[in-house]
């Protein structure tokens, strides 16, 4: 079983041929992922009104759901409708993730909400369950907690160094999975 790699409205997903894409993800339209990059089982990546990048190295984990606005009167890309993800980033398991801007290096915990117009800064996290509502900034070394989410505390640069960590974990995994033609 290979995934849905699906064309929508004259978009289809362009994806480097050294990332991992899990049988069970769906990808649709206007998708672009970059190398090393790994998206795990049972997640979808909507680019189906606006566009939708993922950064070299970056891992979405299984159940993630990353969605955008519609293009309206704003077009096609403007911050608040599109999605943007970059490289060596890292989103947990079930996450949503919705026309927001996740910079290099950024950390989103398992079943975490990011909203429209949000940004999280590299070195920066949403932790697991929170609701970080729309156009909120994390900032680096910045832990945002709660629903709806506010900063908790700095992070420790331990914890920035083991967070860090997790990106090419993943990126290595994802390597081995291809290899094996999981």
């Amino acid at each position: 079983m290979a995934a849905q790699i699906l064309t929508f409205d004259g978009f289809t997903p362009q994806i480097d041929p050294t990332a991992f894409i899990a049988s069970t993800a769906v990808i649709i339209g206007d998708v672009v992922i970059g190398p090393r990059a790994n998206i795990w089982y049972g997640c979808i990546l909507r680019g189906d009104g606006n566009l939708l990048r993922v950064g070299a190295g970056t891992n979405i984990q299984d159940g993630t759901i990353v969605h955008l606005n519609t293009q309206d009167d704003h077009g096609r890309g403007a911050p608040g409708y599109r999605c943007l993800i970059g490289d060596n980033v890292t989103i947990g398991h079930m996450a949503l993730i919705h026309a927001c801007t996740l910079e290099d290096g950024a950390f989103v915990g398992m079943k975490a909400c990011v909203m429209d117009g949000a940004v999280v800064e590299g070195g920066g996290m949403v932790a697991a369950g929170a609701l970080l509502t729309p156009n909120k900034r994390v900032r680096k070394g910045e832990l945002w907690a709660g629903s709806p989410a506010k900063l908790m505390r700095q992070l420790s640069p331990k914890e920035m160094e083991d967070f860090a960590s997790t990106a090419p974990y993943y990126a290595e995994l994802g390597a081995l999975y291809r290899k094996q033609g999981l």
